[in-house]
């Protein structure tokens, strides 16, 4: 490669080269890479005061980081010496080491960067579980720790039932559960469904005939419906099942769960403590107002989401509002919440400034550009304010409304028992949409517009 035609490339050359180099840096795990001392010192803090303080470190030509892993080191050096990251860099099996290395060595672009990337939709869910694995069992559980809890916050927003046993270590469950319970935070996953996946997981653990059993023995909340009543089935290796449960157990809200459920299908298996049960009895026998809801957390939260939003589009008001900037070309930006599973999700986007030709309407968690209009994609399924539905560019429904326009309440019904969508305008409820038979398993709520556009959304009230 011919030198002088790029700085970046040239500075990528030096990076672990012992040709160049006078230092040599000593990682956790005994790994050695070679570095420059006047390029470390220049970008970060932390190096120049290591190795200009007048201390050994100044003279020797090795300098040791215990707490620091080669795979995380390796990234910082590629970012100190050319100033970015390729994509491809991180991996599962370096974003944690390579987050806190950044934050040791103060490289805040760096920790933005990873954050960014975690955030992504694609590497979120070909990653996160491995991630919060990992994090849970090499790093001290800090409650307030950044990282852990975004980690936390990515899969309480995913269906556990979408989660391969497997990819989710006892920890990282315990970890998510912990965290979550009773707490004010979004959650996705029934109850029953956390018990199960909890049962499943501890019994996978143990061997593959218990795991076989209580994956035969439990089925998904929507299985129950035609279930029978399971009986007391043996179940291989029960005592070790309930061994390995039993850290998840006190982290489970078992008053969440249906009391048929718990008599017809938790109870029999005679994996959970008799005493947890009979509380939950006892429990509903005294609430005059027995209303829990059957999942943990705060109830669906409709906000834009910051990370899935077209580069030019502005959240505010905590995220209940997007609006765009002057000279705005038409973009997209996705709710947080996952739509996925059985039921009926209900929402309202308010018009409070209309622009040319608003989009409101659904997308799927794959292949969404925010850089377009939600219509306009095979993975957009969307009502625009002249009253056509559209999805990608060749799938338009004429006149499935009049045009809307200014200070306009959208209320949009996703069935997905179904798998359908329709729409109301001001109150006006119009067909479902029958031609959208192709709606994917998981949906989020998105709107497209342009300056001066300004939506609002809002869970919707009967």
């Amino acid at each position: 490669m011919t030198k002088g035609f790029s700085l970046e490339q040239d500075l990528r050359l030096l990076i672990n080269n012992p040709k160049y180099s006078d230092i040599e840096i000593l990682c956790e795990d005994e790994k050695k890479f070679y570095g420059c001392r006047a390029i470390l010192a220049a970008r970060s803090e932390v190096f120049d005061s290591l190795l200009y303080n007048g201390m050994k470190e100044t003279y020797e030509n090795k300098i040791s980081f215990p707490k620091i892993h080669s795979a995380g080191m390796e990234i910082i050096l590629e970012y100190v010496y050319t100033g970015s990251i390729k994509e491809e860099s991180l991996t599962k099996n370096n974003t944690i080491e390579a987050f806190y290395a950044a934050d040791y060595f103060q490289l805040t672009d760096l920790q933005d960067f990873i954050t960014n990337k975690i955030k992504n939709t694609n590497f979120a869910e070909n990653n996160s579980p491995e991630l919060l694995s990992k994090i849970s069992e090499t790093v001290p559980l800090i409650k307030d720790d950044y990282l852990l809890n975004l980690l936390v916050e990515i899969i309480a927003n995913t269906s556990l039932n979408n989660i391969e046993f497997g990819r989710l270590s006892t920890t990282a469950l315990q970890c998510l559960l912990s965290i979550t319970l009773e707490k004010e935070k979004s959650f996705v996953t029934p109850e029953y469904e956390v018990f199960r996946y909890s049962a499943i997981l501890a019994a996978k653990q143990v061997s593959n005939g218990a795991y076989k059993t209580l994956t035969d023995l439990l089925p998904t909340l929507n299985q129950i419906e035609n279930q029978i009543t399971v009986g007391n089935k043996f179940i291989i290796d029960r005592e070790k099942v309930v061994k390995e449960l039993e850290p998840l157990v006190e982290f489970i809200d078992f008053k969440r769960i249906k009391p048929q459920i718990l008599a017809d299908i938790i109870e029999p298996l005679e994996i959970i403590p008799y005493e947890i049960i009979s509380n939950v009895y006892r429990y509903v026998a005294l609430s005059s107002n027995f209303n829990l809801s059957d999942t943990r957390g705060k109830s669906t939260d409709y906000v834009w989401d910051e990370s899935i939003c077209g580069s030019r589009l502005i959240i505010v008001d905590n995220g209940k509002m997007v609006k765009a900037p002057y000279d705005c070309s038409q973009q997209s930006v996705r709710a947080k919440m996952a739509l996925e599973n059985n039921g009926i999700f209900e929402w309202d986007v308010i018009i409070e400034k209309i622009c040319n030709c608003t989009w409101v309407g659904i997308c799927a968690s794959e292949n969404f550009n925010c850089e377009i209009a939600a219509g306009k994609q095979s993975t957009g399924w969307a009502l625009g304010s002249n009253g056509c539905c559209r999805h990608s560019a060749k799938n338009t429904i004429e006149n499935y409304c009049p045009s809307f326009g200014e200070g306009t309440k959208v209320t949009v019904h996703l069935d997905m028992n179904k798998r359908t969508c329709a729409f109301t305008i001001n109150g006006i409820k119009y067909r479902e949409v029958s031609e959208w038979n192709d709606l994917p398993s998981k949906l989020y709520p998105v709107v497209s517009l342009s300056y001066p556009g300004r939506f609002r959304i809002q869970p919707h009230k009967n």
